[in-house]
């Protein structure tokens, strides 16, 4: 601790200070025994009370204790009453029994209202709770004494009304507990659906009861003041009405004929009417509850139509329902509602949708099968989906109700840019669903994939042409809105640059959005939100096109000139797209057309009769275009991807040349010269300078292995005279570069596989040739003062002339005493210890020697 005073001086004032406190203390105690020998002579004095330390508390807080011993109380009292009930009653006569529960049950109901009045509100409570218990109980000892014969349900449905009358009526009066009513509210969950089972009218009357009974949860629910009581009203409402929605759904879906069809759309059609009216009252779950109650209305009027229709037509039935409510939004309602309804459409046409899904996926897959028989003819389509007819109707319904959707609805859950999208991904898949769901031959459904590729292909490279017809389409949909520039006060379309285009470097609508009101109009907006409903439309619309084309391209294959037809389509339309289109969809597009003249150069070649490595050279033809495209292009985005496209189809031809190796060696070597042109391009030199050494040095491998070489120098040398020339290159452009760059990686690639197969080798050319190569290495590093070569060479000399030495070792070692070697290797460690400084020192000179070395 470091003072700021002197000690001394520090401790003066230390005790000058305790003195004080003293002085203080005992002025105070003094007063304090004045003050009690006053209040003794007044009479009023009470106790002293200890003084309690600030931590100090309670174990339990008087509060907290009261309500365990009162909730324990309750609970006992309980037991009693319910073990008197059931053990005891057969003991007394009729008068005892009912005099007693009488007496006991209006004494625990009155009892709260003398403790209400004293403001004991908890043991009120436990007491009260008392009470309710023993109504139950005299109902249940009303039914076994004077009532043995009633049927038990309808007494216990009777039962349940009654006490929940009661209970209400308690609790109404009484006012300040808090068991009573949400009891009443328990209890009245039972009386009507057990009057229905009671009554043995079938799941139609028992859904018309739980109904019931959640109009009137709903109706508590909307005047009730306590939280509980809201809470178990909306629990109760939902599961009884989610119990008559579920069956009214099920009778709907049950019924074959128009009239077996009534009796479930009018039970739907009143848990409509109830959810509608809860979400018209209760704006904090208005949007949850219309959603039911659209939902059921939908099911109601679907469920008649469905029996009108043939069976394929169900679905479509229950969308026209889901589009009629969509339109009857329109009417002056609350948002909540609106929004309700409008989220029960979305459901029904995402239902129907994903219901239509499966045709669309055997529309895009099912031409995979030609690749079994490539040209066998168009393949047979084994799977039949139910309704696959219907399926584009439902598809393109959906498309147009998203399309009007956010025209339509003030409050649509949707968000526009997301409908327009969704409703033209469901467009595109109507129309690929077609072929697939009429059974269409060959030509007319690739007809029908090439026009949907054309198609989408139009709307990513140009958005804007559907962004401008849109809001022509809808401009009668939707109200303008108040914040709406006049007519001439806008930009004027067609009139922005492809600086602000879209990936599809369409310009957008006139105000800057895909169709609607103008960005201007919408709180928040700025240029980058203007410009990404477009962005979405023409990325979705890409995707479209890419799905449509490899469909379109697998179903060619049916046939020679339907796979050139096609082939050559999409090559035209993916060219046509990269020089109109800007940015992604521009990149995308080109890729796309080389993908598709790899697919034309490969059929030209099958249809020439090459076999299949000869094949694999015919596609090098791609690479080369793509290169000379590339030298043509120079730095420009799109060169790039195109290039690196082309690249992949090397792989391909070696794999189709395999089975002839020379040919192979051939493919490898000449895609090294297109490597090799390549990287004569500075922006490409690094990348395509290493992918050329690669292939050449491939190339010569497989020519020599094909040839049966088996000599590892001649598969090292190639590399190592290339890599030693570029390595003097590098050394002679910077000086200071390290020889382990510059001609470690080239002598490695010699040494190393040739000193292992002389280790393996029993006769004497190699190991010779190899030391003098090595030692020939060792000396020019010397002379060069590099490491690298010193290093590897003598190394590799060392090991050379182990591997001789070492049979006639073998040979010395043999003879000697078997003492001898440890006396050697002894003397030997004895010599290094005795020197060891000045061995330090000598490897320490040796070292920076090595260190001045490049």
């Amino acid at each position: 601790m470091e003072n700021v005073l002197p000690p001394a001086e520090e401790l003066r004032l230390i005790d000058r200070e305790l003195v004080q406190l003293d002085s203080r203390r005992a002025q105070l105690m003094h007063r304090r025994a004045w003050l009690l020998t006053a209040l003794r002579a007044a009479g009023a004095g009470p106790a002293p009370v200890p003084a309690r330390s600030p931590g100090a508390a309670a174990e339990t807080s008087p509060p907290s204790a009261q309500n365990i011993l009162l909730t324990l109380g309750g609970i006992l009292l309980t037991i009693a009453a319910v073990a008197f009930t059931l053990v005891s009653w057969g003991r007394m006569g009729i008068g005892g029994r009912a005099v007693v529960l009488g007496a006991v049950t209006v004494t625990a109901l009155g009892t709260p209202l003398l403790l209400l009045r004293r403001r004991l509100v908890s043991t009120a409570e436990s007491v009260a709770a008392l009470g309710l218990v023993l109504t139950v109980l005299d109902a249940y000892a009303l039914k076994r004494a004077v009532l043995p014969g009633t049927d038990a349900v309808a007494y216990t449905a009777v039962a349940a009304g009654v006490l929940a009358a009661a209970w209400a009526a308690y609790g109404r009066a009484v006012g300040r507990l808090r068991l009573p009513l949400p009891g009443a509210v328990v209890a009245g969950q039972l009386p009507l659906p057990l009057w229905a089972l009671s009554a043995g009218g079938g799941p139609e009357v028992t859904a018309w009861a739980t109904l019931a009974t959640a109009g009137l949860d709903v109706a508590i629910a909307l005047v009730a003041r306590g939280t509980a009581v809201r809470a178990l009203a909306v629990t109760g409402a939902v599961v009884t009405g989610g119990w008559s929605l579920l069956t009214g759904v099920w009778l709907s879906v049950s019924a074959g004929s128009p009239a077996a069809s009534v009796v479930p759309a009018l039970l739907l059609l009143a848990t409509a009417a109830v959810s509608l009216g809860a979400a018209w009252r209760a704006p904090a779950a208005a949007a949850a509850t219309a959603t039911v109650g659209g939902l059921a209305t939908v099911a109601a009027t679907g469920g008649v139509l469905r029996t009108l229709v043939p069976a394929d037509w169900a679905v479509p039935a229950y969308l026209l329902c889901a589009a009629a409510l969509l339109g009857a939004v329109r009417v002056r309602a609350p948002r909540g509602v609106l929004t309700g309804l409008a989220a029960a459409s979305g459901l029904v046409q995402l239902a129907s949708a994903l219901w239509a899904a499966p045709v669309v996926l055997l529309a895009l897959t099912g031409p995979a099968a030609t690749l079994e028989d490539v040209w066998g003819g168009p393949p047979v389509q084994d799977v039949v989906l139910p309704g696959a007819v219907t399926a584009p109707v439902v598809l393109a319904a959906v498309a147009v109700a998203l399309w009007a959707a956010p025209r339509l609805v003030p409050a649509a859950p949707l968000p526009r840019p997301a409908a327009e999208c969704a409703a033209l991904a469901l467009t595109w898949s109507a129309v690929v669903a077609a072929p697939a769901a009429l059974a269409l031959p060959l030509g007319p459904a690739l007809a029908v994939h090439l026009a949907a590729t054309a198609a989408a292909l139009v709307v990513a490279v140009r958005p804007s042409l559907l962004a401008a017809l849109l809001p022509a389409a809808g401009a009668g949909w939707s109200p303008p809105s108040p914040t709406a520039p006049p007519a001439g006060e806008g930009h004027a379309p067609g009139h922005a640059s492809d600086d602000t285009a879209g990936p599809g470097g369409g310009t957008g609508s006139p105000d800057g959005t895909t169709g609607g009101a103008p960005a201007a109009a919408r709180p928040g907006s700025s240029s980058r939100a203007a410009v990404d409903p477009v962005r979405a439309v023409a990325g979705t619309a890409l995707v479209c096109a890419l799905l449509s084309a490899a469909s379109a391209a697998l179903l060619g294959l049916a046939t020679r000139p339907a796979t050139f037809t096609a082939l050559g389509v999409l090559v035209a339309l993916g060219v046509a797209a990269a020089t109109a289109a800007r940015g992604l969809v521009r990149i995308v597009a080109a890729c796309a057309a080389v993908v598709g003249t790899t697919g034309l150069a490969a059929a030209t070649a099958v249809a020439a009769g090459l076999p299949g490595h000869r094949i694999g050279l015919a596609l090098l033809a791609v690479p080369v275009a793509a290169a000379l495209l590339g030298a043509r292009l120079g730095r420009h985005p799109v060169a790039l991807p195109v290039e690196a496209t082309a690249a992949a189809v090397v792989p391909i031809a070696v794999a189709l040349a395999v089975p002839h190796p020379p040919t192979v060696a051939l493919v490898l070597a000449l895609a090294g010269v297109v490597a090799a042109g390549t990287a004569v391009r500075a922006e490409r030199r690094p990348l395509a300078g290493y992918a050329a050494a690669v292939l050449f040095v491939a190339a010569t491998w497989v020519r020599l292995a094909a040839s049966g070489v088996a000599v590892p120098e001649a598969y090292t040398l190639p590399v190592t005279v290339p890599a030693l020339a570029v390595g003097f290159l590098r050394r002679r452009r910077d000086p200071n570069a390290s020889s382990w760059v510059a001609y470690g990686p080239g002598l490695a690639a010699t040494l190393v596989p040739s000193l292992l197969a002389a280790w393996g080798d029993p006769d004497w050319p190699r190991p010779l040739l190899l030391g003098l190569a090595a030692l020939g290495v060792t000396l020019a590093g010397a002379r060069l003062r590099l490491r690298a070569p010193l290093l590897l060479g003598g190394l590799t000399v060392a090991l050379v002339a182990l591997h001789e030495l070492a049979p006639y070792v073998v040979q010395v070692v043999d003879a000697l005493p078997r003492w001898l070697p440890p006396a050697l290797a002894g003397l030997l460690l004895l010599a290094v210890g005795a020197t060891y400084e000045r061995r330090l020192r000598d490897a320490r000179r040796l070292r920076e020697a090595l260190g001045r070395m490049r």
